[in-house]
């Protein structure tokens, strides 16, 4: 007799996937050897890309929205060996 537990932290959507053969293979191993499903698999790699293009993004939009404290007087910056 098999017995399912499921359990559900926040609100989860169920998905259809298409991938190669060869990528379907890896991801099975890929899980079995975490100790994990496919479908788990794929959803932390997914969460962990979006985590990663998020923080990328807020990066460059600190970056670009910074205050300057530098200006340029239009020469050339200083070589290397200068520095």
């Amino acid at each position: 007799m098999q017995h399912e537990l499921r359990v559900t932290l926040g609100a989860m959507k169920n998905v259809t996937v298409t991938m190669e053969d060869h990528v379907a293979d890896w991801a099975r191993m890929e899980a079995a050897r975490r100790n994990t499903s496919v479908s788990r698999l794929v959803g932390e790699m997914l969460a962990e890309k979006m985590r990663h293009d998020d923080a990328y993004e807020r990066a460059l939009q600190d970056w670009l929205h910074r205050e300057r404290s530098w200006v340029s007087d239009g020469r050339a910056y200083p070589g290397r060996e200068v520095l």
